[in-house]
């Protein structure tokens, strides 16, 4: 098997369902895949999906996994050795797939490839960045990042060529290709102690440790209809109210305590 495609998906059906149109249409020819769909304990009904392509397999999970989790779920049951872990709310263009697959099998030194990412109107969505400083979160929830604008566009690289291929500290976890075996820890990928968020930067953390290289490549673009949903609050009312704020929050806690405070 070539290539195992992993879809996490929570209350996402409809956006799942565009995102396995994508894949039907795609040109993934000469390619042995698989796609895994794993329900991430949220109800949603998504057994007939399987019946559409019999590549498609489905996965249950009786609790919510998280994120990487989810995808370590998926992970256990593939056998592709290239792994594409993709969200649900993701629209393939039809060469996307195909492009990640050949840049990787091409480029030995490379752990981890991501596409060049849009909004659903097309706009660029940036995908790639660096890794955060301690004072990340307070930047970009609260009103102090106003004042400090130049910081927050430097770690989400926004005056950086998003045409060019380039080597990044990390990428949205939205869309990831890597090898089998690479960066797993115990036959994991993902270190679950990140229930959502910081997954994805922790991942490719780990890539830079073992002298492994991180690449953005615009050549393949995807459509990522995204909605940065711990952000619906005001700070201080998001750390009382909101889950997805405090998960992001205990996230980036877990995180500077495993990497350090730098």
């Amino acid at each position: 098997m070539d290539l195992s495609i992993i879809i996490v998906n929570y209350k996402s059906r409809l956006k799942l369902e565009a995102c396995l149109r994508s894949l039907a249409t795609a040109d993934l020819s000469d390619l042995e895949y698989e796609i895994i769909l794993v329900e991430n304990a949220s109800g949603d009904k998504l057994a007939d999906l399987t019946a559409v392509d019999a590549r498609i397999r489905l996965i249950e999970s009786e609790q919510n996994l998280g994120m990487g989790g989810g995808n370590n779920l998926g992970i256990a049951a593939s056998s592709g050795e290239m792994i594409l872990i993709a969200n649900p709310d993701l629209v393939f263009s039809r060469e996307a797939v195909k492009k990640l697959v050949l840049y990787l099998t091409n480029n030995r030194e490379v752990a981890i490839v991501g596409p060049k990412l849009l909004n659903s109107d097309g706009t660029l969505q940036y995908s790639c960045a660096r890794f955060p400083s301690i004072f990340l979160p307070v930047l970009r929830r609260t009103a102090v990042g106003h004042y400090l604008p130049g910081l927050i566009d430097r770690y989400l690289m926004k005056h950086e060529n998003h045409q060019e291929t380039r080597n990044v500290d990390w990428l949205l976890g939205a869309c990831l290709l890597v090898r089998r075996g690479e960066l797993f820890n115990h036959e994991k990928l993902f270190d679950e102690r990140f229930f959502m968020y910081f997954e994805d930067v922790d991942l490719c953390r780990r890539a830079h440790e073992q002298g492994k290289k991180v690449v953005y490549y615009p050549e393949a673009t995807v459509i990522h209809d995204h909605q940065r949903k711990s952000a619906r609050l005001p700070w201080y009312l998001a750390i009382f109210k909101d889950h997805l704020a405090q998960e992001h929050l205990k996230s980036w806690w877990k995180y500077f305590k495993k990497w350090g405070w730098r």
